[in-house]
């Protein structure tokens, strides 16, 4: 992201005294300074219109990315960490972003209500790939016509991205930044496989940029044949 944007979004979480903590400032500046993720994302639902639910959405920077990129439509995030979902309220009503709303929610126990376009980010290695499937076909349901799911997500595999990645999310979890630790990480066969038998068609795009991580942009849409079905949220994970 262009360093002026990204230096505008990362001081919005800057703390409101001196003395406040600024490591949600810093982790932002950087964030958005080196990884290709929200250009990607970005680029994918600029020309997809309708409100996006962001699955595993930590702080909320996609809703601040869309936002700045002149993409004003309603945002959904949700996210297990109940002190990120704290702060991503917080700054979201600091900055104004009034069609933003955040849940505290565990994708293990339940999925959420939605009818647009999906965002699931840096999280399914988090999911049981039991979860993953069942997620994904839930996640179709919600597809408002025209709308597309846009996954960024590391790959299962042995290669050195694939060992870095797994070794960067074990200490990101030891550090107290993500709650979870990785439990299965999804190999573009599976995934190919669960979208599939879900309904959508799908592209694969390596989205790693300069960064060591096996990241690939996932963006699929449902199959011309798929009639639209109402979303419905009760479904039990992993059934």
């Amino acid at each position: 992201m262009p360093a002026q944007q990204a230096l505008t979004i990362a001081r919005a979480f800057l703390p409101q005294r001196p003395w406040g903590n600024r490591y949600d400032y810093y982790y932002t500046r950087a964030k958005l300074r080196t990884d290709p993720l929200y250009p990607g994302v970005l680029a994918v639902l600029r020309d997809t219109p309708g409100p996006v639910l962001d699955l595993g959405c930590g702080l909320g920077l996609l809703a601040h990315a869309l936002h700045a990129d002149g993409q004003s439509r309603a945002y959904y995030g949700v996210d297990i960490d109940a002190g990120k979902i704290q702060r991503a309220r917080q700054i979201a009503r600091r900055t104004g972003l009034a069609e933003a709303r955040f849940e505290v929610l565990d994708l293990t126990v339940r999925w959420p209500e939605h009818a647009g376009n999906v965002a699931i980010l840096d999280m399914l290695q988090y999911l049981p790939e039991t979860v993953q499937a069942g997620l994904l076909a839930h996640t179709a349901r919600m597809l408002a016509p025209g709308a597309k799911l846009v996954i960024r997500s590391a790959l299962g595999d042995d290669s050195g991205r694939g060992r870095t990645t797994r070794v960067t999310d074990l200490i990101a979890h030891l550090a107290g930044w993500m709650q979870e630790v990785p439990k299965s990480y999804p190999t573009r066969e599976t995934l190919q496989r669960h979208l599939s038998a879900a309904g959508l068609t799908a592209t694969f795009s390596p989205l790693y940029g300069n960064t060591p991580f096996n990241n690939w942009l996932i963006v699929a849409e449902r199959a011309q044949k798929h009639a639209r079905q109402a979303p419905g949220g009760r479904h039990a994970p992993g059934a």
